[in-house]
Protein backbone atom coordinates (compact mmCIF):
# COMPACT_ATOMS: atom_id res chain seq x y z
CA UNK A 1 0.00 0.00 0.00
CA UNK A 2 1.43 3.19 -1.12
CA UNK A 3 0.57 6.00 2.03
CA UNK A 4 1.03 9.94 1.44
CA UNK A 5 1.43 12.21 4.43
CA UNK A 6 1.48 16.37 4.38
CA UNK A 7 4.58 17.36 6.66
CA UNK A 8 3.10 20.41 7.39
CA UNK A 9 5.59 23.51 9.59
CA UNK A 10 3.30 23.26 12.73
CA UNK A 11 3.19 19.66 13.02
CA UNK A 12 5.72 18.07 15.24
CA UNK A 13 6.07 13.80 15.14
CA UNK A 14 7.49 11.88 17.81
CA UNK A 15 8.47 8.05 18.25
CA UNK A 16 5.20 6.62 20.04
CA UNK A 17 5.21 2.83 19.26
CA UNK A 18 7.27 0.01 16.99
CA UNK A 19 5.79 -2.78 15.50
CA UNK A 20 8.53 -5.50 15.72
CA UNK A 21 7.90 -8.15 13.39
CA UNK A 22 9.23 -12.14 14.00
CA UNK A 23 9.62 -15.10 10.76
CA UNK A 24 10.33 -18.01 11.58
CA UNK A 25 12.03 -20.23 8.53
CA UNK A 26 8.54 -21.93 8.10
CA UNK A 27 7.00 -18.67 6.68
CA UNK A 28 4.71 -18.29 10.18
CA UNK A 29 5.46 -14.78 11.28
CA UNK A 30 4.36 -12.80 15.29
CA UNK A 31 4.18 -9.26 15.38
CA UNK A 32 4.22 -7.30 18.99
CA UNK A 33 3.38 -4.16 19.88
CA UNK A 34 6.00 -1.59 22.08
CA UNK A 35 5.83 1.74 23.28
CA UNK A 36 8.53 3.79 22.96
CA UNK A 37 9.98 5.41 25.83
CA UNK A 38 12.80 7.76 27.20
CA UNK A 39 16.05 7.52 29.46
CA UNK A 40 17.04 10.10 31.38
CA UNK A 41 19.12 11.94 28.79
CA UNK A 42 16.34 11.62 26.64
CA UNK A 43 17.26 8.83 24.68
CA UNK A 44 14.75 6.70 23.02
CA UNK A 45 14.04 3.17 23.89
CA UNK A 46 11.17 0.18 23.10
CA UNK A 47 9.44 -0.84 26.20
CA UNK A 48 8.16 -4.56 26.36
CA UNK A 49 6.05 -5.52 24.05
CA UNK A 50 2.56 -6.49 23.95
CA UNK A 51 0.16 -8.40 21.19
CA UNK A 52 -0.58 -6.79 18.24
CA UNK A 53 -4.20 -6.19 18.39
CA UNK A 54 -6.77 -6.06 15.48
CA UNK A 55 -8.06 -2.73 16.51
CA UNK A 56 -4.25 -1.23 16.33
CA UNK A 57 -3.77 -2.28 13.20
CA UNK A 58 -7.15 -0.83 11.65
CA UNK A 59 -6.49 2.48 13.18
CA UNK A 60 -2.78 2.29 11.73
CA UNK A 61 -3.80 1.00 8.09
CA UNK A 62 -6.32 3.43 8.46
CA UNK A 63 -4.08 6.66 9.42
CA UNK A 64 -1.58 6.04 6.60
CA UNK A 65 -4.43 5.05 3.87
CA UNK A 66 -6.05 8.79 4.72
CA UNK A 67 -4.02 10.23 1.41
CA UNK A 68 -3.73 6.94 -0.67
CA UNK A 69 -5.74 7.95 -3.92
CA UNK A 70 -7.86 5.21 -5.24
CA UNK A 71 -7.40 3.04 -8.58
CA UNK A 72 -10.03 2.98 -10.92
CA UNK A 73 -9.83 -0.66 -12.58
CA UNK A 74 -10.94 -1.78 -15.73
CA UNK A 75 -13.38 -4.36 -16.60
CA UNK A 76 -10.80 -6.77 -17.37
CA UNK A 77 -9.03 -6.65 -13.80
CA UNK A 78 -9.89 -9.82 -12.52
CA UNK A 79 -7.79 -9.63 -9.00
CA UNK A 80 -5.23 -7.08 -7.69
CA UNK A 81 -2.60 -7.16 -4.66
CA UNK A 82 0.76 -5.00 -4.01
CA UNK A 83 2.70 -8.17 -5.94
CA UNK A 84 0.16 -9.67 -7.99
CA UNK A 85 -2.00 -8.73 -11.31
CA UNK A 86 -4.54 -11.16 -12.94
CA UNK A 87 -6.16 -9.76 -16.26
CA UNK A 88 -7.81 -11.15 -19.30
CA UNK A 89 -8.28 -10.55 -22.75
CA UNK A 90 -11.47 -10.75 -25.02
CA UNK A 91 -10.23 -12.86 -28.07
CA UNK A 92 -8.65 -10.92 -31.22
CA UNK A 93 -6.56 -10.63 -34.41
CA UNK A 94 -2.67 -10.23 -33.27
CA UNK A 95 0.62 -10.24 -35.24
CA UNK A 96 2.94 -13.06 -34.11
CA UNK A 97 6.60 -13.50 -34.29
CA UNK A 98 8.18 -16.91 -34.53
CA UNK A 99 11.87 -17.93 -33.78
CA UNK A 100 14.31 -20.27 -33.16
CA UNK A 101 15.58 -23.46 -35.21
CA UNK A 102 12.11 -24.41 -36.68
CA UNK A 103 11.73 -23.57 -39.80
CA UNK A 104 8.22 -24.00 -41.00
CA UNK A 105 7.35 -21.81 -37.55
CA UNK A 106 9.67 -19.32 -38.84
CA UNK A 107 7.55 -18.53 -42.40
CA UNK A 108 4.43 -17.85 -40.40
CA UNK A 109 6.94 -14.81 -38.81
CA UNK A 110 5.15 -11.39 -38.53
CA UNK A 111 1.40 -12.78 -39.80
CA UNK A 112 -1.54 -11.72 -38.03
CA UNK A 113 -3.49 -14.77 -35.85
CA UNK A 114 -6.76 -14.99 -34.29
CA UNK A 115 -6.55 -15.55 -30.50
CA UNK A 116 -8.58 -16.99 -27.87
CA UNK A 117 -9.48 -14.93 -24.71
CA UNK A 118 -6.33 -14.84 -22.54
CA UNK A 119 -5.56 -14.68 -19.05
CA UNK A 120 -2.57 -12.68 -17.73
CA UNK A 121 -1.11 -12.98 -14.35
CA UNK A 122 1.86 -11.21 -13.04
CA UNK A 123 3.60 -12.48 -9.90
CA UNK A 124 6.50 -10.31 -8.73
CA UNK A 125 8.77 -10.58 -12.09
CA UNK A 126 7.27 -13.49 -13.82
CA UNK A 127 4.34 -13.27 -16.74
CA UNK A 128 1.94 -16.35 -16.34
CA UNK A 129 -0.92 -16.98 -19.71
CA UNK A 130 -3.69 -19.00 -19.33
CA UNK A 131 -6.93 -19.09 -21.90
CA UNK A 132 -10.28 -19.69 -21.98
CA UNK A 133 -12.89 -21.47 -24.51
CA UNK A 134 -15.17 -19.10 -23.95
CA UNK A 135 -15.33 -15.21 -24.88
CA UNK A 136 -17.48 -13.74 -21.51
CA UNK A 137 -15.36 -12.15 -18.46
CA UNK A 138 -14.28 -15.35 -16.53
CA UNK A 139 -15.48 -15.70 -12.48
CA UNK A 140 -13.81 -17.68 -10.05
CA UNK A 141 -14.89 -21.01 -11.09
CA UNK A 142 -14.56 -20.67 -14.76
CA UNK A 143 -12.51 -23.59 -16.29
CA UNK A 144 -9.06 -22.61 -17.79
CA UNK A 145 -7.52 -23.63 -20.94
CA UNK A 146 -3.85 -24.18 -22.02
CA UNK A 147 -2.28 -20.70 -23.53
CA UNK A 148 -1.61 -22.14 -26.73
CA UNK A 149 1.96 -20.88 -27.65
CA UNK A 150 4.98 -21.72 -27.35
CA UNK A 151 7.56 -20.79 -24.30
CA UNK A 152 5.03 -21.25 -21.34
CA UNK A 153 5.39 -24.30 -19.72
CA UNK A 154 2.54 -26.62 -17.64
CA UNK A 155 2.31 -23.94 -15.03
CA UNK A 156 1.86 -21.17 -17.83
CA UNK A 157 4.78 -19.72 -16.58
CA UNK A 158 6.51 -17.67 -19.73
CA UNK A 159 9.91 -18.15 -21.02
CA UNK A 160 10.82 -14.21 -21.01
CA UNK A 161 13.00 -15.27 -24.04
CA UNK A 162 13.21 -11.75 -26.54
CA UNK A 163 10.43 -10.11 -24.10
CA UNK A 164 11.09 -6.82 -22.68
CA UNK A 165 9.94 -7.37 -19.40
CA UNK A 166 7.90 -4.27 -18.16
CA UNK A 167 8.72 -3.15 -14.47
CA UNK A 168 5.71 -3.43 -11.76
CA UNK A 169 2.33 -4.87 -11.99
CA UNK A 170 0.36 -1.53 -11.86
CA UNK A 171 -2.96 -1.58 -13.83
CA UNK A 172 -1.67 1.03 -16.32
CA UNK A 173 1.38 -1.50 -16.93
CA UNK A 174 -1.19 -3.89 -18.72
CA UNK A 175 -0.66 -2.59 -22.41
CA UNK A 176 2.83 -2.88 -21.79
CA UNK A 177 2.50 -6.66 -20.69
CA UNK A 178 0.96 -7.65 -23.35
CA UNK A 179 2.55 -5.84 -25.90
CA UNK A 180 6.19 -7.40 -24.56
CA UNK A 181 4.07 -10.95 -24.78
CA UNK A 182 3.60 -10.62 -28.07
CA UNK A 183 6.16 -8.25 -29.50
CA UNK A 184 8.57 -11.24 -28.85
CA UNK A 185 9.45 -14.45 -30.56
CA UNK A 186 7.66 -17.98 -29.34
CA UNK A 187 11.03 -19.88 -30.16
CA UNK A 188 10.46 -23.36 -28.32
CA UNK A 189 7.90 -25.81 -26.53
CA UNK A 190 8.71 -24.94 -22.91
CA UNK A 191 8.87 -28.76 -20.77
CA UNK A 192 6.18 -31.25 -21.10
CA UNK A 193 2.79 -29.60 -21.50
CA UNK A 194 0.45 -29.93 -24.53
CA UNK A 195 -1.15 -26.84 -26.15
CA UNK A 196 -2.89 -27.88 -28.60
CA UNK A 197 -5.36 -30.74 -29.50
CA UNK A 198 -4.82 -30.11 -33.30
CA UNK A 199 -4.34 -33.56 -35.04
CA UNK A 200 -1.01 -32.05 -36.88
CA UNK A 201 0.07 -30.53 -34.01
CA UNK A 202 1.27 -27.06 -32.63
CA UNK A 203 3.01 -25.75 -36.20
CA UNK A 204 0.05 -26.92 -38.10
CA UNK A 205 -2.55 -25.53 -36.39
CA UNK A 206 -0.85 -22.08 -36.43
CA UNK A 207 -0.45 -22.34 -40.03
CA UNK A 208 -4.20 -22.71 -40.77
CA UNK A 209 -5.07 -19.62 -38.30
CA UNK A 210 -2.73 -17.12 -40.33
CA UNK A 211 -5.10 -14.70 -41.85
CA UNK A 212 -8.20 -16.13 -39.86
CA UNK A 213 -10.81 -14.39 -38.18
CA UNK A 214 -11.87 -16.85 -35.29
CA UNK A 215 -9.66 -19.08 -33.33
CA UNK A 216 -11.16 -22.57 -32.81
CA UNK A 217 -11.27 -23.23 -29.23
CA UNK A 218 -12.02 -26.85 -29.35
CA UNK A 219 -8.62 -27.38 -29.85
CA UNK A 220 -7.44 -25.89 -26.51
CA UNK A 221 -6.52 -28.09 -24.17
CA UNK A 222 -7.57 -28.58 -20.52
CA UNK A 223 -5.25 -26.41 -17.84
CA UNK A 224 -6.35 -28.32 -14.66
CA UNK A 225 -7.22 -25.40 -12.63
CA UNK A 226 -10.08 -22.55 -12.16
CA UNK A 227 -9.56 -18.79 -12.27
CA UNK A 228 -9.65 -18.69 -8.40
CA UNK A 229 -6.98 -21.75 -7.58
CA UNK A 230 -4.48 -19.63 -11.16
CA UNK A 231 -4.47 -16.47 -8.80
CA UNK A 232 -3.99 -18.25 -5.51
CA UNK A 233 -1.19 -20.12 -6.82
CA UNK A 234 0.66 -16.87 -7.94
CA UNK A 235 -0.50 -15.16 -4.61
CA UNK A 236 1.37 -18.08 -2.89
CA UNK A 237 4.65 -17.31 -4.70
Amino acid sequence: MKAFMDIGANREFKLSEAVLIYRSGGGGAFASLHKAEQTEDGAPYLAAGGPLTTAFVRTLAEGLGARTKPEIFPETVLARTPDLLVWWSPPQRRVMFFGGTDDEARKLNGLIFPHPAIIFMVAGKDLFVRSLATASRPVGNSPLKTAPYWNTDSRGLVCPGTMRLPSGSAVCSIPNWEAAYFESEFTHAAGAVRLTSYPSGFVALWRKLAGRKRFPVRYLTDAGETLEEFAARGADR
